[in-house]
């Protein structure tokens, strides 16, 4: 296990990415100390990819990065604004406020910080607030994504990794079970 950490550390003391720098380190690892065979390794790292529900995250990003690109997240934003941007410390306020209705929409923090959050920070940094305040409040209001139900990314993770059916979670969020 000490090798591991070495090479892992001197690769990245050698200026290649984290990524490559683990991948690297771990193939050394696996194939030389620990003596298992090329094949086991292959199907492994092939089986960790063919995830059709892992696809959810960079989709949600996607969506994000399009709503943004379409000028729906400034729609929002406008909204926002004109809804509370009035009150004292106003823009944060939007903030917190633009990003439960995104959330509402995503469901991610990841999609949210993405679409959002550019438009946020740079917003309330022409407006006189610190780059430190404006991300931090940025940060912790693109946290509300999984909270507010129904949240679609903790549905794919958990039906992923429960074997259980995303669709009935999704329809379960809105469909209260009778007791």
């Amino acid at each position: 296990m000490p090798i591991l950490i070495f090479v892992f550390f001197a690769t990245l003391l050698a200026g290649i990415p984290v990524f490559i720098a683990l991948a690297f380190s771990s193939l050394l690892y696996t194939h030389f100390i620990a003596g298992i065979p090329d094949f086991v390794i292959l199907h492994r790292m092939a089986g960790g990819l063919d995830s059709f529900p892992l696809l959810a995250v960079p989709f949600f990003i996607l969506a994000g990065n399009l709503m943004n690109s379409a000028g729906i997240t400034n729609r929002i934003y406008d909204f926002a604004v004109a809804t509370c941007g009035w009150m004292k410390g106003g823009l944060a306020h939007v903030n917190i406020f633009g990003s439960v209705i995104f959330a509402g929409m995503s469901g991610t923090a990841i999609a949210d910080a993405a679409g959002l959050g550019t438009i946020e920070i740079k917003a309330m940094q022409d407006h006189g607030y610190s780059t430190e305040f404006s991300v931090g409040v940025t940060a912790a209001s693109a946290t509300l994504g999984p909270i507010i139900p129904p949240s679609l990314l903790p549905f794919v993770i958990y039906g992923m990794m429960g074997n259980v059916s995303i669709g009935a979670l999704f329809l379960g969020g809105f469909i209260p079970e009778p007791s």
